[in-house]
């Protein structure tokens, strides 16, 4: 499965269609994993929906045809937890207030906690502390945006992601008719007032000196000259969510999708007293319900979690007949050829094998590469050893952002760190910008149990990219692995030996019937790995050895014959 924004490739839907009915790629991929920007959509690269429609600056209707007629089926997101603030449904709240249809259909944080909270100083409540630990909060301060409302009045709505609040520039006349005001003050207000916005998005804190008698009015005319950008949470209490969802996987199932990747569901079951992620048995219900839809649709949903390994959840959801995502492999594979070793790797091959868990794995991703995962974690009072040790996986993190990754965190209600969450590196750079390792990691994943998902940028060995990072702000650290390539720089690395290998692996990994069989993990060296894949007379064997980075694979087919795929030669 290739995944890649609309955009990745040249510029265009259309550009990733031309690629892939080159020779080069013929028959490596059937699935595309289309990211969402092929929606409408605001910020977080296609996360924040505002609707999903077609967004026909990157993607055509014929892009899809094209895709059909190569065979390639469809997986597209479903953001369950969260709509843009310029969504219709959010936009009609903000028009009609109480009156919008739509009242409903976003958390009103006051409302929600109306049970168990405390008046704030700021127009917000703020839970009892008893419900306030038990939150787990994705950044600094309380999940909440304020809106304005058309009687002037203000509500915080819960926000779990992304928000920001900007105001427009305001002209001088705006301020002529206030008491007092003469021409020459007015443009002295103006003059202070748009010079305080473009750096302070808190319009409290702007320091109006002789005019502060003015500041109750000032506000008002700024409040007029506000916008918002923000994720805001669904009500899934809300019927109109429901059908929301319904039609959503309706249209999706149309535009040609199978399946279907369920992004932050975790956090849409919200109840008080709980904690706002995963919340049992709420969230299988929810898991239910959409599981129900989308077989309507002939659609395959699978949830998107991330939790400690040693939580056990990823076995909790296999359990439950969903795909789930293997966020394990990335930091394994990091971790097994930086040391040289197999058994953490091992451990959960032979636990994919014998749960018979059904997996979508993957080394690079649009998001970067998860650390958190892989710790242990306590159980009713019972610590639940992780796939890495605390010490193991604080040096996996350091050595990437010694490759120039970057760190994404997660926050406690007292707004301090409390976690590394993943570092955002390309895989390339986080194994040190290694041909051989790439080439080998490569190997790894697509000898694993599931469905091997490539991330375009890693298939072309992108580096990390800082001055995208940068000119994102505080907010930039996921642009490093996210650069767009032009058709000049994929003609040109079409030619580059460590993509030509990878895709030579992939086809065979996509053609190949021995994947459609059993797994069988040889006994070798510490520091080596043999594994084969059998079914009905075809097999592929891959040996390694981590040390060195040598590996070759073989394919034999039913009647016997046996080829040499790959044979990489060890370093030195």
């Amino acid at each position: 499965m290739l995944n890649a924004y609309p955009d990745s490739v040249g510029g265009k839907l259309s550009d990733l269609v031309t690629l892939l009915k080159r020779p080069e790629l013929a028959n490596a991929f059937s699935l595309l994993y289309i990211l969402p920007t092929f929606f409408n959509s605001d910020l977080d690269r296609g996360f924040s929906i505002i609707d999903y429609g077609i967004n026909q600056e990157l993607v055509l209707p014929q892009d899809l045809d094209e895709l059909d007629r190569l065979g390639i089926m469809f997986k597209f997101d479903l953001i369950l937890n969260h709509l843009s603030v310029a969504s219709p449904q959010f936009r009609d709240l903000l028009e009609h207030g109480d009156a919008s249809e739509y009242k409903d259909f976003f958390v009103d944080w006051n409302a929600f906690w109306s049970c168990c909270s405390q008046p704030g100083d700021d127009g917000y409540v703020i839970p009892h502390d008893e419900h306030l630990q038990k939150l787990f909060l994705r950044k600094p301060g309380l999940p909440i945006l304020k809106v304005g409302f058309p009687d002037g009045s203000e509500r915080p709505y819960w926000n779990t992601f992304y928000q920001q609040v900007s105001y427009r520039p305001v002209s001088a006349t705006a301020f002529a008719g206030l008491r007092g005001v003469t021409p020459e003050t007015a443009a002295q207000i103006a003059t202070t007032i748009n010079a305080a916005i473009e750096t302070e998005p808190d319009i409290d804190r702007i320091y109006l000196d002789r005019h502060d008698y003015l500041r109750d009015e000032i506000h008002a005319i700024l409040k007029g000259h506000r916008s918002y950008l923000g994720q805001m949470d669904l009500n899934a209490r809300s019927e109109k969510v429901w059908e929301f969802y319904d039609q959503t996987l309706r249209q999706l199932h149309d535009y040609g999708a199978k399946i279907i990747r369920l992004d932050a569901f975790a956090y849409l079951h919200k109840e008080p007293g709980q904690a706002n992620f995963f919340n049992k048995p709420g969230t299988w219900d929810y898991l239910q319900r959409l599981r129900d839809m989308a077989r309507q649709y002939d659609l395959v949903i699978f949830p998107e979690v991330h939790a400690e390994y040693g939580k056990g959840l990823h076995r909790e959801v296999a359990h439950e007949g969903y795909p789930i995502y293997d966020f394990f492999l990335p930091g394994l594979v990091v971790d097994a050829l930086d040391r040289a070793v197999t058994a953490p790797l091992l451990r959960w091959i032979e636990e994919i094998k014998t749960h018979r868990l059904q997996t979508i794995n993957m080394l690079g991703c649009h998001d970067g590469i998860p650390v958190l995962d892989l710790r242990g974690a306590e159980v009713d009072g019972v610590y639940q050893s992780g796939l890495l040790g605390d010490p193991e996986i604080e040096a996996v993190v350091e050595r990437i952002i010694a490759r120039g990754g970057r760190v994404k965190n997660l926050y406690g209600p007292d707004g301090r760190k409390i976690a590394y969450y993943q570092v955002n590196a390309t895989f390339y750079s986080a194994l040190g910008e290694d041909d051989r390792k790439l080439l080998l990691a490569r190997a790894i994943q697509l000898f694993m149990p599931g469905i091997p998902q490539i991330w375009y940028l890693d298939l072309f060995a992108g580096r990390n990219d800082h001055v995208a990072a940068d000119r994102g702000g505080a907010a930039g650290h996921k642009e490093i692995n996210r650069s767009n390539l032009s058709n000049e720089e994929i003609e040109a690395r079409l030619g580059w030996p460590v993509v030509q290998e990878q895709l030579t692996m992939i086809r065979l990994r996509n053609t190949s019937d021995a994947f459609n069989g059993e797994l069988t993990v040889h006994p070798a060296a510490p520091d080596c790995l043999h594994l084969s894949w059998h079914h009905q007379g075809s097999t592929a064997t891959l040996r390694a050895n981590l040390r060195s980075c040598a590996f070759t694979i073989s394919a034999r087919d039913a009647s016997g014959a046996e080829t040499l795929i790959v044979n990489q030669q060890g370093k030195g």
